[in-house]
């Protein structure tokens, strides 16, 4: 039997366009909440080089930071993820 792959292997999602949507995304939520990422940073106990990284999609986000981003930018996580989602059916 021939074990060479018959599909094509998924994409690193962090470079994915829709990752890059979801990083844009995030980026623009942080500067409409008037938050700069040393503010961010203080609020959700990370550090601003953290911050950084998540953003230039260095180091992703999981559901759990991105729950705690929400709420220091003053919004419900739905609605963040609601909106993504309306910029990715675009």
């Amino acid at each position: 039997m021939d074990c060479t792959l018959a599909f094509e292997p998924m994409p690193t999602s962090v470079f994915s366009k829709q990752y890059k949507t979801f990083l844009q995304q995030f980026w623009e939520v942080r500067l409409s909440s008037g938050l700069t990422q040393d503010e961010l940073a203080r609020r959700t106990k990370y550090t601003q080089s953290f911050i950084s990284k998540c953003e230039r999609g260095e180091r992703r986000i999981d559901l759990v930071e991105l729950m705690k981003f929400c709420h220091a930018f003053g919004i419900r996580t739905a609605e963040f993820v609601r909106s993504l989602e309306l910029k990715l059916k675009a």
